[in-house]
């Protein structure tokens, strides 16, 4: 099979049109058309269903893009450890992560990565689905369990449990809160028991839930709990490490906590020698101890 046809296959089969395929390559329609005619023919079979809406792949075209899809991945892996052959850290760093953890630890901090490396560009991928990365769905991840895969160098960050907190003036305009039983007085925060997150999290939520909470606000991602939070709504259930960026915060309910949550930081063992990879790691590994040291100064205060 000729590579420029599967390319060009590949970029319809992306775009589901030929219009918005001949776009990315720089090709009218009609060469991108016999580029997939001519494809089609040498493999004696169709690869798009064509209607009024667009392109469809067939089932024979499906097994087609999930090998150019590998190929691509492939490709573009090897052209990231190219690039990463030089001294300077630069270009595309794809990191997933948990909308969370994204949103209240890793984001307020990347103005210092920039600061140490300006030509870096970022692409944060905040979703709880635990993307493939020896499939490049994405370079580097930061995960809330051990990864699985055996193709992984992962490192072992921290630990996060999670706690109860609420903020002064809710605590000012709502009745006593002592025990998890005066819960039923108070309206709480939290992400739903059957969202996709930590769980240890759903499990302290579900014991929470047998007080008869008076109350119940659930959002699918902790930035939203917070926000609840900080505008006087109620008692949230949040990772404990929001205490170093908001500190008003006040933790209620001290016997109110979750199992230990471990945090990884992972890549691809062909990603060994990237140095952009290498630039991130010790960006969140200096980050961490930073946070630890302030950690410990509160809780001696």
């Amino acid at each position: 099979m000729d590579w420029d046809k599967l390319r060009v296959f590949h970029a319809v089969a992306d775009a589901g049109s030929l219009t918005h395929a001949g776009d990315k390559l720089h090709l009218s329609q009609s060469a991108v058309s016999r580029q997939v005619r001519a494809l089609e023919e040498s493999l004696n079979a169709t690869l798009f269903h064509r209607h009024a809406r667009g392109l469809i792949l067939t089932e024979q075209g499906e097994l087609l893009f999930d090998a150019t899809n590998a190929i691509t991945k492939r490709l573009d892996a090897a052209s990231a450890r190219i690039r990463d052959s030089e001294e300077e850290v630069f270009g595309d760093l794809r990191v997933t992560t948990t909308i969370g953890f994204g949103t209240l630890w890793l984001a307020p901090r990347l103005p210092k990565l920039y600061e140490q490396y300006p030509d870096l560009s970022v692409d944060l991928m905040l979703e709880e689905r635990v993307l493939d990365l020896p499939m490049r769905e994405a370079d580097v991840a930061i995960r809330m369990k051990e990864p699985s895969q055996a193709d992984l160098i992962r490192k072992r960050l921290m630990s996060v449990r999670m706690q109860a907190f609420a903020s002064p003036g809710y605590l000012d305009a709502n009745a006593a809160l002592n025990t998890p039983e005066d819960l039923q007085n108070h309206r709480l925060i939290c992400q739903n028991v059957n969202a996709t997150q930590v769980g240890a999290s759903a499990t302290l939520v579900q014991s929470l839930m047998t007080h008869d909470v008076k109350s119940l606000l659930t959002v699918n991602n902790y930035f939203g709990v917070l926000q609840g939070v900080l505008h006087d709504l109620g008692v949230g259930i949040l990772p404990d490490y929001v205490t170093q960026d908001f500190p008003d915060l006040v933790r209620v309910l001290p016997e109110v906590e979750s199992a230990e949550v471990p945090v990884f930081l992972a890549y691809p063992e062909e990603l060994r020698q990237s140095k952009r990879i290498s630039a991130f790691r010790d960006f969140v590994q200096e980050e961490i101890i930073s946070y630890r040291k302030q950690l410990r100064a509160q809780q001696k205060t």
